[in-house]
Protein backbone atom coordinates (compact mmCIF):
# COMPACT_ATOMS: atom_id res chain seq x y z
CA UNK A 1 0.00 0.00 0.00
CA UNK A 2 1.46 3.43 -0.36
CA UNK A 3 2.00 5.33 2.10
CA UNK A 4 -0.74 7.90 3.63
CA UNK A 5 -0.56 11.62 3.29
CA UNK A 6 1.68 13.33 5.30
CA UNK A 7 -0.07 15.71 8.01
CA UNK A 8 -0.57 19.47 7.13
CA UNK A 9 2.00 21.82 9.07
CA UNK A 10 -0.31 23.06 11.40
CA UNK A 11 -1.23 19.68 13.01
CA UNK A 12 0.82 18.84 15.56
CA UNK A 13 1.40 14.95 16.38
CA UNK A 14 1.70 15.94 20.31
CA UNK A 15 -1.35 18.49 19.91
CA UNK A 16 -4.38 17.43 21.48
CA UNK A 17 -6.87 15.30 19.06
CA UNK A 18 -9.67 17.86 18.58
CA UNK A 19 -8.29 21.37 18.45
CA UNK A 20 -9.73 24.65 17.60
CA UNK A 21 -7.05 27.62 16.06
CA UNK A 22 -5.77 29.93 13.80
CA UNK A 23 -2.56 29.85 11.58
CA UNK A 24 -0.92 33.01 10.32
CA UNK A 25 0.31 31.18 6.83
CA UNK A 26 -3.44 30.65 6.04
CA UNK A 27 -4.05 34.48 7.07
CA UNK A 28 -1.50 35.27 4.70
CA UNK A 29 -3.12 33.78 1.84
CA UNK A 30 -6.53 34.42 2.20
CA UNK A 31 -4.94 38.49 2.75
CA UNK A 32 -2.90 38.12 -0.48
CA UNK A 33 -7.06 36.72 -2.44
CA UNK A 34 -8.10 39.74 -0.90
CA UNK A 35 -6.15 41.77 -2.33
CA UNK A 36 -6.72 40.40 -5.98
CA UNK A 37 -10.00 40.54 -6.04
CA UNK A 38 -11.75 37.66 -4.03
CA UNK A 39 -14.85 39.82 -2.58
CA UNK A 40 -17.02 36.40 -2.55
CA UNK A 41 -19.51 37.22 0.32
CA UNK A 42 -17.62 40.44 1.93
CA UNK A 43 -21.13 41.64 2.67
CA UNK A 44 -21.88 39.00 4.88
CA UNK A 45 -18.71 38.58 7.06
CA UNK A 46 -17.49 39.57 10.38
CA UNK A 47 -16.56 43.30 10.11
CA UNK A 48 -12.82 42.32 10.97
CA UNK A 49 -12.76 41.16 6.55
CA UNK A 50 -13.51 44.93 5.60
CA UNK A 51 -10.93 46.51 8.34
CA UNK A 52 -8.46 44.36 7.50
CA UNK A 53 -8.99 44.82 3.75
CA UNK A 54 -8.56 48.69 4.18
CA UNK A 55 -5.39 48.63 6.31
CA UNK A 56 -3.33 46.45 3.70
CA UNK A 57 -5.11 48.73 0.64
CA UNK A 58 -3.65 51.91 2.49
CA UNK A 59 -0.09 49.94 3.25
CA UNK A 60 0.23 49.08 -0.12
CA UNK A 61 -0.93 52.74 -1.63
CA UNK A 62 2.06 54.10 0.40
CA UNK A 63 4.77 52.04 -0.90
CA UNK A 64 5.79 51.78 -4.43
CA UNK A 65 7.47 48.30 -4.08
CA UNK A 66 4.32 47.34 -2.19
CA UNK A 67 1.91 47.89 -5.03
CA UNK A 68 4.59 46.59 -7.19
CA UNK A 69 4.79 42.94 -5.16
CA UNK A 70 0.81 43.30 -5.24
CA UNK A 71 0.41 43.81 -9.05
CA UNK A 72 2.81 40.37 -9.48
CA UNK A 73 1.10 38.47 -6.77
CA UNK A 74 -2.69 39.67 -8.46
CA UNK A 75 -1.08 38.73 -12.10
CA UNK A 76 -0.31 35.05 -11.01
CA UNK A 77 -3.71 34.42 -9.00
CA UNK A 78 -5.64 35.79 -12.59
CA UNK A 79 -3.32 33.58 -14.69
CA UNK A 80 -4.57 30.49 -12.37
CA UNK A 81 -8.66 31.52 -11.53
CA UNK A 82 -10.76 28.52 -11.85
CA UNK A 83 -14.20 28.58 -13.21
CA UNK A 84 -15.55 27.33 -10.83
CA UNK A 85 -15.40 30.08 -7.25
CA UNK A 86 -15.10 27.28 -4.96
CA UNK A 87 -12.52 25.20 -6.47
CA UNK A 88 -10.60 28.64 -7.02
CA UNK A 89 -10.47 28.93 -3.28
CA UNK A 90 -10.24 25.49 -2.30
CA UNK A 91 -6.46 25.09 -4.41
CA UNK A 92 -5.04 28.15 -2.31
CA UNK A 93 -6.41 26.65 1.01
CA UNK A 94 -4.81 23.17 0.19
CA UNK A 95 -1.27 24.86 -0.22
CA UNK A 96 -1.56 26.96 2.95
CA UNK A 97 -2.55 24.32 5.41
CA UNK A 98 0.88 23.04 4.28
CA UNK A 99 3.31 25.75 4.62
CA UNK A 100 5.38 26.89 7.79
CA UNK A 101 4.77 30.31 8.92
CA UNK A 102 6.06 33.49 7.90
CA UNK A 103 8.80 34.99 6.45
CA UNK A 104 9.71 31.49 5.40
CA UNK A 105 6.08 30.48 3.97
CA UNK A 106 7.21 27.50 2.57
CA UNK A 107 6.33 23.69 1.92
CA UNK A 108 6.45 21.85 4.84
CA UNK A 109 6.71 18.85 2.70
CA UNK A 110 8.07 17.62 -0.42
CA UNK A 111 5.81 18.86 -3.74
CA UNK A 112 5.11 15.39 -4.36
CA UNK A 113 3.91 14.96 -0.88
CA UNK A 114 1.36 18.56 -1.31
CA UNK A 115 -2.13 18.14 -2.16
CA UNK A 116 -2.56 18.08 -5.97
CA UNK A 117 -4.75 21.02 -6.16
CA UNK A 118 -1.99 22.85 -4.35
CA UNK A 119 0.73 22.01 -6.71
CA UNK A 120 -0.87 24.19 -9.36
CA UNK A 121 -0.95 27.58 -7.56
CA UNK A 122 2.59 26.70 -5.44
CA UNK A 123 4.59 29.24 -7.77
CA UNK A 124 3.00 31.78 -6.05
CA UNK A 125 5.18 31.14 -3.11
CA UNK A 126 8.14 33.69 -4.11
CA UNK A 127 5.60 36.56 -4.78
CA UNK A 128 3.72 35.96 -1.88
CA UNK A 129 6.55 36.13 0.53
CA UNK A 130 7.74 39.31 -1.12
CA UNK A 131 3.82 40.93 -0.81
CA UNK A 132 3.81 39.93 2.89
CA UNK A 133 7.13 41.38 3.56
CA UNK A 134 6.61 44.90 1.32
CA UNK A 135 3.46 45.62 2.89
CA UNK A 136 4.94 44.42 6.63
CA UNK A 137 1.50 41.75 6.95
CA UNK A 138 3.13 40.50 10.09
CA UNK A 139 2.56 43.83 11.87
CA UNK A 140 -0.94 43.80 10.56
CA UNK A 141 -1.73 40.17 11.87
CA UNK A 142 -0.10 40.82 15.53
CA UNK A 143 -2.33 43.25 15.40
CA UNK A 144 -5.27 42.04 14.58
CA UNK A 145 -5.00 38.66 16.57
CA UNK A 146 -6.73 39.89 19.83
CA UNK A 147 -9.58 40.10 17.35
CA UNK A 148 -9.04 36.47 16.23
CA UNK A 149 -8.45 34.75 19.66
CA UNK A 150 -12.18 36.44 20.66
CA UNK A 151 -13.56 34.17 17.87
CA UNK A 152 -12.22 31.14 19.18
CA UNK A 153 -12.91 32.63 22.45
CA UNK A 154 -16.31 32.81 20.89
CA UNK A 155 -16.82 29.35 19.01
CA UNK A 156 -15.30 26.99 21.95
CA UNK A 157 -18.43 26.54 23.69
CA UNK A 158 -20.76 25.87 20.62
CA UNK A 159 -17.88 23.71 18.72
CA UNK A 160 -17.61 22.14 22.08
CA UNK A 161 -21.41 21.41 22.66
CA UNK A 162 -21.56 20.18 18.95
CA UNK A 163 -19.01 17.86 19.73
CA UNK A 164 -20.58 16.59 23.10
CA UNK A 165 -24.05 16.14 21.52
CA UNK A 166 -22.73 14.04 18.59
CA UNK A 167 -20.38 11.67 20.79
CA UNK A 168 -24.00 11.24 23.28
CA UNK A 169 -25.90 10.42 20.30
CA UNK A 170 -23.43 8.27 19.11
CA UNK A 171 -22.63 6.95 22.23
CA UNK A 172 -18.73 6.85 22.10
CA UNK A 173 -16.21 8.85 24.13
CA UNK A 174 -14.75 12.20 22.22
CA UNK A 175 -10.80 11.78 21.15
CA UNK A 176 -11.30 8.07 20.89
CA UNK A 177 -9.01 7.74 18.23
CA UNK A 178 -5.13 8.36 19.07
CA UNK A 179 -3.65 8.90 16.18
CA UNK A 180 -6.12 11.29 14.53
CA UNK A 181 -6.86 14.81 14.42
CA UNK A 182 -9.46 17.34 13.78
CA UNK A 183 -8.98 20.61 13.85
CA UNK A 184 -11.17 23.18 12.80
CA UNK A 185 -9.29 26.89 11.43
CA UNK A 186 -10.94 30.42 11.70
CA UNK A 187 -10.29 32.36 8.90
CA UNK A 188 -12.44 35.28 8.57
CA UNK A 189 -10.66 36.44 5.43
CA UNK A 190 -12.64 33.79 3.39
CA UNK A 191 -16.17 33.81 2.21
CA UNK A 192 -18.39 32.22 5.38
CA UNK A 193 -19.83 30.41 2.65
CA UNK A 194 -17.14 28.66 1.45
CA UNK A 195 -16.04 25.99 3.84
CA UNK A 196 -13.36 23.91 3.30
CA UNK A 197 -12.89 20.22 4.82
CA UNK A 198 -9.63 17.93 4.17
CA UNK A 199 -9.49 14.51 5.29
CA UNK A 200 -5.22 14.49 4.88
CA UNK A 201 -4.60 10.59 6.01
CA UNK A 202 -5.76 10.54 9.52
CA UNK A 203 -5.80 14.36 9.87
CA UNK A 204 -9.49 15.81 9.55
CA UNK A 205 -9.51 19.86 9.09
CA UNK A 206 -12.36 22.66 8.44
CA UNK A 207 -10.73 25.68 7.23
CA UNK A 208 -13.95 28.21 8.36
CA UNK A 209 -14.93 31.92 8.27
CA UNK A 210 -16.55 32.95 11.59
CA UNK A 211 -18.93 35.97 11.82
CA UNK A 212 -19.58 37.47 15.36
CA UNK A 213 -18.57 34.11 16.87
CA UNK A 214 -21.25 31.68 14.68
CA UNK A 215 -20.19 29.47 11.89
CA UNK A 216 -21.82 27.30 9.52
CA UNK A 217 -22.00 24.21 11.97
CA UNK A 218 -23.58 21.99 9.84
CA UNK A 219 -20.39 21.77 7.83
CA UNK A 220 -18.40 21.40 10.72
CA UNK A 221 -20.50 18.41 12.33
CA UNK A 222 -20.47 16.98 8.50
CA UNK A 223 -16.55 16.49 8.89
CA UNK A 224 -16.70 15.82 12.03
CA UNK A 225 -19.04 12.77 11.24
CA UNK A 226 -16.33 11.38 8.95
CA UNK A 227 -13.58 11.82 11.93
CA UNK A 228 -15.78 9.82 14.06
CA UNK A 229 -17.50 7.03 11.44
CA UNK A 230 -14.31 6.55 9.37
CA UNK A 231 -12.01 4.70 11.22
CA UNK A 232 -15.05 2.29 12.09
CA UNK A 233 -15.36 1.21 8.65
CA UNK A 234 -12.38 1.29 6.97
CA UNK A 235 -11.14 -1.24 9.71
CA UNK A 236 -13.95 -3.54 8.16
CA UNK A 237 -13.17 -2.48 4.04
CA UNK A 238 -12.11 -5.76 3.06
CA UNK A 239 -15.17 -7.52 4.52
CA UNK A 240 -17.54 -5.16 2.35
CA UNK A 241 -17.14 -6.93 -0.98
CA UNK A 242 -20.89 -8.01 -0.30
CA UNK A 243 -22.05 -4.92 -0.69
CA UNK A 244 -20.52 -4.04 -3.89
CA UNK A 245 -23.82 -4.68 -6.01
CA UNK A 246 -24.93 -0.95 -4.64
CA UNK A 247 -22.66 0.67 -7.34
CA UNK A 248 -24.55 -0.90 -10.05
CA UNK A 249 -27.83 0.97 -8.69
CA UNK A 250 -26.05 4.27 -8.71
CA UNK A 251 -24.18 4.22 -12.16
CA UNK A 252 -26.45 7.08 -13.27
CA UNK A 253 -26.55 9.04 -9.79
CA UNK A 254 -25.40 12.41 -10.01
CA UNK A 255 -22.59 11.31 -7.23
CA UNK A 256 -18.77 12.26 -7.49
CA UNK A 257 -16.92 9.51 -8.71
CA UNK A 258 -15.81 8.21 -5.89
CA UNK A 259 -18.88 7.39 -4.52
CA UNK A 260 -20.01 5.21 -7.67
CA UNK A 261 -16.22 3.57 -7.23
CA UNK A 262 -15.92 2.87 -3.56
CA UNK A 263 -18.78 0.97 -1.90
CA UNK A 264 -16.99 1.83 1.34
CA UNK A 265 -17.33 5.81 0.61
CA UNK A 266 -20.90 5.11 -0.22
CA UNK A 267 -21.77 3.37 3.01
CA UNK A 268 -19.72 5.84 5.09
CA UNK A 269 -21.60 8.78 3.41
CA UNK A 270 -25.16 6.92 3.24
CA UNK A 271 -24.56 6.48 6.85
CA UNK A 272 -23.70 10.16 7.79
CA UNK A 273 -26.58 11.42 6.35
CA UNK A 274 -29.00 9.15 7.76
CA UNK A 275 -27.65 10.46 11.51
CA UNK A 276 -28.07 14.06 10.24
CA UNK A 277 -31.39 13.34 9.13
CA UNK A 278 -32.17 11.49 12.83
CA UNK A 279 -30.77 14.80 14.75
CA UNK A 280 -32.02 17.25 12.24
CA UNK A 281 -33.47 20.42 14.19
CA UNK A 282 -37.09 20.06 12.36
CA UNK A 283 -38.40 23.41 14.16
CA UNK A 284 -41.37 21.25 14.80
CA UNK A 285 -42.59 21.87 18.74
CA UNK A 286 -42.93 18.65 20.58
CA UNK A 287 -45.78 19.21 23.24
CA UNK A 288 -44.78 16.72 26.47
CA UNK A 289 -47.90 15.15 28.07
CA UNK A 290 -47.96 16.92 31.76
CA UNK A 291 -48.19 13.60 34.55
CA UNK A 292 -50.76 15.49 36.09
CA UNK A 293 -52.78 16.06 33.00
CA UNK A 294 -56.30 14.42 33.49
CA UNK A 295 -57.89 11.61 32.05
CA UNK A 296 -60.86 13.51 30.86
CA UNK A 297 -58.09 16.16 28.59
CA UNK A 298 -55.52 12.88 27.94
CA UNK A 299 -57.08 12.29 24.47
CA UNK A 300 -56.70 15.42 22.57
CA UNK A 301 -53.14 16.21 24.77
CA UNK A 302 -52.31 12.97 23.11
CA UNK A 303 -53.36 13.70 19.66
CA UNK A 304 -51.72 16.62 19.67
CA UNK A 305 -48.37 15.53 20.52
CA UNK A 306 -48.44 12.45 18.14
CA UNK A 307 -49.60 15.28 15.27
CA UNK A 308 -46.32 16.67 16.04
CA UNK A 309 -44.59 13.56 15.89
CA UNK A 310 -45.98 13.04 12.54
CA UNK A 311 -44.81 16.17 10.89
CA UNK A 312 -41.44 15.79 12.96
CA UNK A 313 -41.19 12.61 11.09
CA UNK A 314 -41.94 14.24 7.95
CA UNK A 315 -39.34 16.29 7.78
CA UNK A 316 -36.75 13.84 8.77
CA UNK A 317 -38.33 11.82 5.82
CA UNK A 318 -37.92 14.08 3.25
CA UNK A 319 -34.76 14.96 3.72
CA UNK A 320 -33.86 11.31 3.48
CA UNK A 321 -35.94 11.37 0.52
CA UNK A 322 -33.69 13.65 -1.24
CA UNK A 323 -30.15 11.86 -0.27
CA UNK A 324 -31.70 8.70 -1.82
CA UNK A 325 -32.74 10.82 -5.20
CA UNK A 326 -29.18 12.34 -5.33
CA UNK A 327 -27.86 8.42 -4.98
CA UNK A 328 -26.90 7.88 -1.59
CA UNK A 329 -28.92 4.52 -1.93
CA UNK A 330 -28.55 3.27 1.81
CA UNK A 331 -29.58 6.58 3.81
CA UNK A 332 -32.84 5.17 4.17
CA UNK A 333 -31.65 1.96 5.28
CA UNK A 334 -29.41 3.49 8.11
CA UNK A 335 -31.82 6.07 8.69
CA UNK A 336 -34.49 3.12 9.94
CA UNK A 337 -31.27 1.33 12.17
CA UNK A 338 -30.65 4.20 13.66
CA UNK A 339 -33.49 4.76 15.07
CA UNK A 340 -33.11 0.99 16.23
CA UNK A 341 -29.62 2.27 17.56
CA UNK A 342 -31.10 5.08 19.52
CA UNK A 343 -33.28 2.58 21.77
CA UNK A 344 -30.30 0.54 23.01
CA UNK A 345 -27.51 1.21 25.31
CA UNK A 346 -24.79 0.17 23.04
CA UNK A 347 -22.53 2.19 20.99
CA UNK A 348 -21.62 3.00 17.64
CA UNK A 349 -18.36 1.37 17.76
CA UNK A 350 -20.29 -2.31 19.14
CA UNK A 351 -23.82 -1.42 16.73
CA UNK A 352 -22.02 -1.37 13.31
CA UNK A 353 -20.87 -4.21 12.70
CA UNK A 354 -24.00 -5.49 12.80
CA UNK A 355 -25.62 -2.77 10.91
CA UNK A 356 -23.30 -3.39 8.01
CA UNK A 357 -22.68 -6.91 7.91
CA UNK A 358 -26.45 -8.05 9.17
CA UNK A 359 -27.93 -6.14 6.37
CA UNK A 360 -30.07 -8.24 3.66
CA UNK A 361 -28.38 -7.00 0.97
CA UNK A 362 -30.92 -8.05 -1.86
CA UNK A 363 -34.03 -7.34 -0.24
CA UNK A 364 -32.17 -3.67 0.17
CA UNK A 365 -31.47 -3.59 -3.52
CA UNK A 366 -34.76 -5.27 -4.25
CA UNK A 367 -36.39 -1.81 -2.77
CA UNK A 368 -34.27 0.48 -5.51
CA UNK A 369 -35.69 -1.06 -8.26
CA UNK A 370 -37.71 1.77 -9.13
CA UNK A 371 -35.38 4.54 -7.54
CA UNK A 372 -35.48 8.01 -9.60
CA UNK A 373 -32.35 10.02 -9.45
CA UNK A 374 -32.13 13.59 -9.89
CA UNK A 375 -30.38 15.35 -12.26
CA UNK A 376 -27.91 17.42 -9.98
CA UNK A 377 -27.17 16.44 -6.63
CA UNK A 378 -25.15 18.13 -3.69
CA UNK A 379 -21.39 17.09 -3.30
CA UNK A 380 -19.96 16.64 -0.45
CA UNK A 381 -17.76 19.26 1.54
CA UNK A 382 -15.09 17.21 2.70
CA UNK A 383 -12.37 16.16 -0.17
CA UNK A 384 -9.91 13.23 0.61
CA UNK A 385 -6.27 14.37 -0.01
CA UNK A 386 -5.43 11.48 -2.59
CA UNK A 387 -2.59 9.14 -1.75
CA UNK A 388 0.76 7.96 -4.42
CA UNK A 389 -1.75 8.37 -7.83
CA UNK A 390 -1.91 5.10 -9.70
CA UNK A 391 -3.95 4.19 -13.29
CA UNK A 392 -5.55 6.29 -14.59
CA UNK A 393 -4.82 9.38 -11.85
CA UNK A 394 -1.33 8.78 -12.95
CA UNK A 395 -2.16 9.06 -16.33
CA UNK A 396 -4.36 12.78 -15.97
CA UNK A 397 -1.32 14.05 -13.96
CA UNK A 398 0.90 12.98 -17.25
CA UNK A 399 -1.51 14.77 -19.32
CA UNK A 400 -1.67 17.44 -16.93
CA UNK A 401 2.37 17.53 -17.60
CA UNK A 402 1.63 17.44 -20.81
CA UNK A 403 3.14 13.80 -21.46
CA UNK A 404 0.84 12.54 -24.14
CA UNK A 405 2.73 9.19 -24.71
CA UNK A 406 2.63 7.76 -21.30
CA UNK A 407 -1.17 9.23 -20.64
CA UNK A 408 -2.14 7.51 -23.72
CA UNK A 409 0.01 4.24 -22.47
CA UNK A 410 -1.36 3.79 -19.19
CA UNK A 411 -5.40 4.18 -20.52
CA UNK A 412 -4.53 1.81 -23.35
CA UNK A 413 -2.91 -0.38 -21.21
CA UNK A 414 -6.63 -0.08 -18.68
CA UNK A 415 -8.56 -0.54 -21.74
CA UNK A 416 -7.32 -3.95 -22.26
CA UNK A 417 -6.19 -5.45 -18.68
CA UNK A 418 -10.50 -4.28 -18.26
CA UNK A 419 -8.41 -2.74 -14.63
CA UNK A 420 -10.58 0.86 -15.02
CA UNK A 421 -13.40 2.49 -15.54
CA UNK A 422 -13.21 2.20 -19.81
CA UNK A 423 -15.39 5.98 -20.13
CA UNK A 424 -12.42 7.56 -18.46
CA UNK A 425 -9.93 5.95 -20.39
CA UNK A 426 -11.31 6.42 -23.58
CA UNK A 427 -11.64 9.92 -22.05
CA UNK A 428 -7.89 10.57 -21.54
CA UNK A 429 -6.62 8.68 -24.46
CA UNK A 430 -8.39 11.16 -26.57
CA UNK A 431 -6.94 14.05 -24.92
CA UNK A 432 -4.12 11.99 -25.49
CA UNK A 433 -4.59 11.63 -28.80
CA UNK A 434 -5.69 15.16 -29.53
CA UNK A 435 -1.75 16.48 -28.49
CA UNK A 436 -0.12 13.84 -30.02
CA UNK A 437 -2.01 15.10 -33.33
CA UNK A 438 -3.78 11.81 -33.91
CA UNK A 439 -7.25 13.69 -34.74
CA UNK A 440 -8.93 10.43 -36.32
CA UNK A 441 -8.09 8.15 -32.90
CA UNK A 442 -8.97 11.36 -30.74
CA UNK A 443 -12.46 11.53 -32.42
CA UNK A 444 -13.46 7.51 -32.22
CA UNK A 445 -12.24 7.41 -27.93
CA UNK A 446 -14.20 11.13 -27.76
CA UNK A 447 -17.15 8.89 -29.20
CA UNK A 448 -16.70 5.89 -27.14
CA UNK A 449 -16.52 8.23 -23.84
CA UNK A 450 -19.94 9.05 -25.04
CA UNK A 451 -21.41 5.56 -25.72
CA UNK A 452 -20.01 4.51 -22.22
CA UNK A 453 -19.83 7.04 -19.48
CA UNK A 454 -22.78 7.82 -17.24
CA UNK A 455 -20.68 10.76 -16.00
CA UNK A 456 -22.61 14.65 -17.27
CA UNK A 457 -19.36 16.04 -16.66
CA UNK A 458 -17.54 13.40 -19.09
CA UNK A 459 -19.79 13.61 -21.85
CA UNK A 460 -20.85 16.65 -22.16
CA UNK A 461 -17.05 18.07 -22.70
CA UNK A 462 -16.28 14.82 -25.06
CA UNK A 463 -19.03 16.67 -27.02
CA UNK A 464 -17.39 20.04 -27.14
CA UNK A 465 -14.28 18.43 -27.99
CA UNK A 466 -15.83 16.81 -31.03
CA UNK A 467 -17.25 19.97 -31.91
CA UNK A 468 -13.88 21.49 -31.79
CA UNK A 469 -12.44 18.87 -34.15
CA UNK A 470 -15.48 19.04 -36.23
CA UNK A 471 -15.06 23.10 -36.31
CA UNK A 472 -11.08 22.49 -37.47
CA UNK A 473 -12.53 19.94 -40.49
CA UNK A 474 -15.01 22.75 -41.79
CA UNK A 475 -17.98 20.65 -40.94
CA UNK A 476 -19.36 23.60 -38.98
CA UNK A 477 -23.34 21.92 -39.09
CA UNK A 478 -22.01 18.77 -37.61
CA UNK A 479 -19.96 21.32 -34.95
CA UNK A 480 -23.20 22.76 -34.09
CA UNK A 481 -25.12 20.28 -33.23
CA UNK A 482 -22.18 18.65 -31.06
CA UNK A 483 -22.25 21.90 -29.02
CA UNK A 484 -25.88 21.85 -28.56
CA UNK A 485 -25.35 17.98 -27.28
CA UNK A 486 -23.29 19.18 -24.78
CA UNK A 487 -25.85 21.70 -23.80
CA UNK A 488 -28.50 19.18 -22.93
CA UNK A 489 -26.37 17.04 -20.36
CA UNK A 490 -27.12 18.61 -16.73
CA UNK A 491 -23.33 19.36 -15.84
CA UNK A 492 -23.43 21.36 -12.85
CA UNK A 493 -20.04 23.20 -13.70
CA UNK A 494 -20.30 27.04 -15.88
CA UNK A 495 -16.71 26.35 -17.48
CA UNK A 496 -19.02 23.69 -19.74
CA UNK A 497 -21.23 25.99 -20.82
CA UNK A 498 -19.42 28.91 -21.26
CA UNK A 499 -17.56 26.61 -23.54
CA UNK A 500 -20.76 24.96 -25.37
CA UNK A 501 -22.29 28.38 -25.80
CA UNK A 502 -18.83 29.75 -27.18
CA UNK A 503 -18.62 26.80 -29.68
CA UNK A 504 -22.19 28.05 -31.13
CA UNK A 505 -21.87 31.32 -31.78
CA UNK A 506 -18.73 30.92 -33.15
CA UNK A 507 -16.45 27.79 -34.73
CA UNK A 508 -13.36 27.15 -32.99
CA UNK A 509 -10.42 28.13 -34.32
CA UNK A 510 -7.02 26.69 -33.29
CA UNK A 511 -4.15 28.91 -32.03
CA UNK A 512 -1.55 30.35 -34.08
CA UNK A 513 1.37 29.54 -31.47
CA UNK A 514 1.98 26.98 -28.89
CA UNK A 515 1.06 29.13 -26.02
CA UNK A 516 -2.06 28.61 -23.87
CA UNK A 517 -5.13 30.30 -25.50
CA UNK A 518 -6.26 32.33 -22.53
CA UNK A 519 -9.16 32.51 -24.08
CA UNK A 520 -10.00 29.33 -24.11
CA UNK A 521 -12.29 27.69 -21.80
CA UNK A 522 -9.49 25.38 -20.23
CA UNK A 523 -9.87 21.23 -20.29
CA UNK A 524 -12.14 19.10 -17.90
CA UNK A 525 -10.16 16.51 -16.36
CA UNK A 526 -12.86 13.11 -15.94
CA UNK A 527 -13.18 13.74 -12.29
CA UNK A 528 -13.39 16.56 -9.63
CA UNK A 529 -10.19 18.60 -10.90
CA UNK A 530 -10.97 22.22 -12.29
CA UNK A 531 -10.42 22.65 -16.36
CA UNK A 532 -6.50 23.16 -16.75
CA UNK A 533 -5.45 24.40 -19.70
CA UNK A 534 -2.96 22.67 -22.40
CA UNK A 535 -0.98 23.31 -25.59
CA UNK A 536 -0.98 19.94 -27.49
CA UNK A 537 0.85 20.24 -30.83
CA UNK A 538 -2.16 21.01 -33.14
CA UNK A 539 -5.32 21.44 -30.71
CA UNK A 540 -6.15 22.66 -26.88
CA UNK A 541 -7.57 20.56 -24.92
Amino acid sequence: MPPPPKPPALVDPAGPAISLQTSEAVFDVAVALNACGYDNGLAESDPIREHIREQVNQTTQQSVDARDARFHLCEFIDQHRLAEAGRDLAQYISLALYLTPPPELSPSVETADLPPDSTQVENILPLLRTFVETIHLHAIWVENRPAYEQQIVQLHDPLTKMILDTNIYLKMPVSSYADERFLVVLEPMISPGETNARVYGADYVVVTSPVNGTIHMKEVRHTYLHYEIEPLLYARASAMDRLLPFLKTVRDAPLDFVYRSDIVSLVIESMIRAIEARTLQTGVAIPSIPTNTAHSELEPVYRERMAALQKDNAVREQLVGVDMAEGYVLTQYFYTQMASFEHTPTSLKESIGEMVYGMDVQQELGKLKNIHFVEEGSADIVRRAPVEPRGLDLAELDLVKGDAKMAGDLSETALKQHTADPARANFILARADLMSGKIDDAENAFRETIRLSSDPRMVAWAHIYLGRILDVEEKRDDAVAEYKSALTIRDSQPDTRNAAEKGVKQPFALPRHEAPDDTDDGDPPSKTQPPVAQTPSQMPQ
